[in-house]
């Protein structure tokens, strides 16, 4: 078991080597969002884990009301990370959650067998080693991640036996170099 953190460009400017000399071994970055959108800080900080000696993966936040927007999504997080010229050492997860409201306001229905199969497409439609990442909520209601077949990245800040997957998010609340970041255990 190895720890790690996650960001995206609200963490700002990351001191890569402070999180490696915290012990952290492994980074889950945010490349991309939605149809079209990039994390601006995706290549610096790919760049940065990598040249303070972290594991890298990458994630994608999801705004796809729709199968075809899938599609989409999957080649605009396949762009992004192409665009970097590095290689990933660690899956692509997907994020098919509503943690900012978007598709309840769009009238989305939350129909499980709609949202996994959301998921098996952007994971078919990557070319990329991929996984999904969800809260145990989203992982028990939503997704029926066990038809899947990949990486189950899993967000819950107490621990649970009936979802261990792949990784482990335990926290938001990891301090490191005075800053916090999404606290990560990869089995």
């Amino acid at each position: 078991m190895i720890k790690g953190i996650d960001v995206s460009h609200h963490n700002g400017v990351v001191d890569w080597q402070a999180v490696a000399a915290a012990g952290i071994e492994f980074a889950i970055i945010r490349s991309s969002y939605g149809l079209q959108s990039k994390d601006g800080m995706f290549e610096q900080n790919v760049i940065g884990a990598k040249a303070a000696g972290l594991k890298v993966g990458a994630y994608h936040y999801s705004y796809a009301l729709s199968v075809e927007d899938a599609i989409h999504e999957a080649k605009n997080c396949r762009e992004a990370i192409d665009s970097t010229g590095q290689l990933l050492e660690l899956p692509v997860f997907f994020d098919m959650e509503d943690a900012d409201g978007y598709k309840r306001r769009k009238g989305f229905a939350f129909n499980p067998v709609e949202i996994t199969a959301m998921c098996k497409t952007f994971i078919c439609n990557i070319g990329l080693d991929c996984g999904i990442y969800a809260s145990y909520s989203w992982l028990t209601d939503y997704i029926d991640w066990r038809s899947i077949g990949c990486a189950v990245w899993n967000a819950q800040w107490s621990q649970s036996d009936d979802i261990k997957g792949y990784m482990w998010q335990y926290t938001d609340k990891l301090e490191i170099g005075g800053k916090l970041f999404d606290g990560n255990i990869k089995y």
